[in-house]
């Protein structure tokens, strides 16, 4: 099985895509249908346009994610809750990039009112996860099983809110420290075969997995699986006017980070202000629908610009260098912020491995 997992991390995380040819391309290139259809009365207009461009591409990432649990909501999930799907996938999972050779499992974290949230990764015994804990930014903490820190031991993984004093961390928990009160994990569990038995094998193996609130580890507290392989989920990133209504709700929910301070005011011209409610005029909302397609149009050349592996292929790596090291580094390196190559990848899938970094370095 572990000489399975390399090649399955590979082709399911943000690895290589396979573009259109050149050709396809250079007729994206030429093409301006997006900014010819827009044309701004004045000033605050243009200003209003371009700055719902930056906010869009600077927002993808988070986006991407808030759309994800507001599927969970939809089918009546909350936070600290497994989002699971115990069925081999089909249509009706709308995520980016689903795969259906393998087990889902999304475990939502809030820490901003329950504390520290834990989650636990059973042993690599009869069944192995691949996967990653993230922020909302979907940034890698850390990776878990036979590729993570607990290498297929397993372990108690702990996310921990802004600020918290490890000082009060018990002993036998892995700690990781998020900048934001919200994240979740991305978990797969690898199939030995598609047959039922072992689809059931993998099942079971998932709902190994616990998560709770680290105040209530004493009580053994059930973990709540909200089964969604019946329902539809839909996370698909809408490039219109409900674009910034889901941003919204990202400034809403979580206080700024240091690196993302410039962004106050471009998000207040357009409207989004923390604190205070979004409700653009209809000239507004008109003008921001123009701004994501503009956006869209930018990150779509920006995807087809990025160089194939080899000549005359078309495979290639959709994040960049500066992308892989301010991963690695918690965008801790002040010289670099790569939001345009962070919204490219967030456009098209979902999900970053630390594994993957540290093989991308190399």
């Amino acid at each position: 099985m572990k000489k399975n997992l390399l090649p399955l991390l590979l082709v399911l995380i943000l690895t290589a895509c396979n573009q259109t040819p050149k050709d396809n391309r250079e007729k994206l290139d030429n093409t301006d249908t997006i900014t010819t259809a827009f044309k701004p009365a004045n000033i605050k207009e243009e200003i209003l346009y371009q700055r719902g461009i930056e906010a869009a591409i600077w927002g993808m990432p988070a986006v991407n994610y808030q759309l994800m649990y507001d599927a969970l909501a939809k089918i009546n999930g909350k936070d600290n809750q497994v989002v699971i799907w115990p069925k081999l996938l089909d249509w009706k999972n709308q995520t980016l990039t689903p795969n259906p050779d393998v087990i889902y499992l999304m475990p939502f974290f809030n820490t901003e009112k329950v504390g520290p949230v834990v989650l636990e990764i059973p042993p690599a015994d009869n069944g192995v996860f691949n996967g990653s804990i993230m922020t909302y930014w979907q940034n890698a903490l850390e990776d878990v099983g036979p590729g993570g820190v607990d290498k297929g031991k397993g372990g108690k993984y702990l996310f921990l809110p802004p600020g918290y004093d490890k000082n009060k961390i018990p002993a036998g928990y892995i700690p990781l420290q998020s900048d934001t009160f919200r994240g979740y994990a991305l978990l797969r569990s690898v199939l030995k075969s598609g047959s039922a038995a072992d689809v059931a094998t993998a099942v079971a193996y998932s709902k190994r997995i616990k998560m709770y609130p680290l105040s209530e580890a004493s009580k053994n507290p059930a973990t709540v699986f909200v089964d969604a392989s019946d329902k539809v989920y839909e996370s698909n990133i809408p490039f219109d006017f409900s674009f910034y209504e889901t941003l919204n709700k990202i400034v809403q929910f979580e206080p700024w980070l240091d690196r993302d301070r410039a962004m106050i005011d471009p998000l207040k011209t357009i409207g989004i202000e923390r604190n205070k409610p979004f409700s653009p005029d209809s000239r507004t909302k008109e003008i921001l629908a123009q701004s994501v397609k503009t956006a869209r149009k930018w990150l779509e050349y920006n995807y087809e610009a990025i160089p194939p592996f080899f000549k005359d292929t078309h495979w290639f790596f959709p994040a960049n260098e500066d992308n892989i090291r301010s991963v690695k580094s918690t965008y801790s390196i002040t010289e670099i912020y790569p939001i345009d190559n962070r919204a490219v990848c967030y456009m098209i899938a979902f999900l970053v491995l630390n594994i993957l970094v540290n093989l991308s370095i190399i």
